[in-house]
């Protein structure tokens, strides 16, 4: 049964989840800006707030999507793994809730109890982060350094269907040989996940899709 299903979601999703050409945003060595976004307990986080960080595990993510359910124990893995050791994950919801009703910030309140996040759970408000980074799916890694030099982005690990037939773990294998004071070795994998949800308003206050196209960033 738990093949099926995995199946079902990749034959249903294949056009469009796989990446392909997509928007700019940080390439390989570009500094990050801080945000400043609203989390699910109300308050406004910030990069700024980790000041012993050694770097960050900037994840977009959210509710709806099936790969980014598939990630999420793994994503709650990273934290409970690298958060001691100096890299936080920060994950930030970038669709457009009048589009995903199931990524309105009630929602993601609701999913962070029942999932227990140990880890801050942001709205992109506004959906400026997103393009800034250059982030086009559910879920996109971007791993940062101390000085939030881009170091590593895309995928988590070269398996989203099965965690038990992982080989390679690209975002731990990545923040190992940031601990050594070492770039990655590879430092950007094709991110796996649903496009994000970007809506614009329209006259009359109507609210239309404005897809983001499938895509991973350049090569460094």
């Amino acid at each position: 049964m738990r093949t099926i299903v995995f199946s079902v979601v990749i034959l249903v999703g294949a056009a469009l989840f796989l990446s392909g050409k997509g928007p700019e945003g940080y390439a390989i060595g570009d500094k990050a800006e801080d945000f400043r976004l609203k989390n699910v307990d109300g308050n406004y986080v910030s990069l700024a707030d980790f000041p012993e960080a050694k770097g960050f595990i900037i994840v977009f993510t959210c509710n709806h999507c099936p790969y980014a359910q598939l990630y999420e124990q793994r994503i709650i893995d990273l934290n409970r793994k690298f958060k001691s050791r100096g890299f936080p994950v920060i994950a930030i919801n970038p669709n457009c809730p009048d589009l995903v009703k199931d990524d309105s910030f009630e929602e993601m309140q609701a999913r962070a109890k029942a999932k227990k996040y140990t880890f801050p759970y942001l709205f992109d408000e506004g959906q400026k982060v997103f393009p800034a980074y250059g982030a086009s799916r559910t879920p996109h890694v971007f791993l940062l350094d101390k000085e939030h030099i881009v170091r590593y982005k895309g995928a988590i690990d070269d398996n989203a269907e099965i965690p038990e037939e992982v080989e390679k773990k690209y975002v731990e294998k990545a923040i190992e040989a940031l601990l050594k004071g070492e770039w990655p070795e590879e430092q950007e994998m094709p991110a796996v996940g649903c496009p994000i949800r970007k809506c614009k308003l329209k006259q009359g206050g109507i609210v239309n899709e404005e897809k983001t196209p499938p895509g991973k960033g350049k090569k460094p």
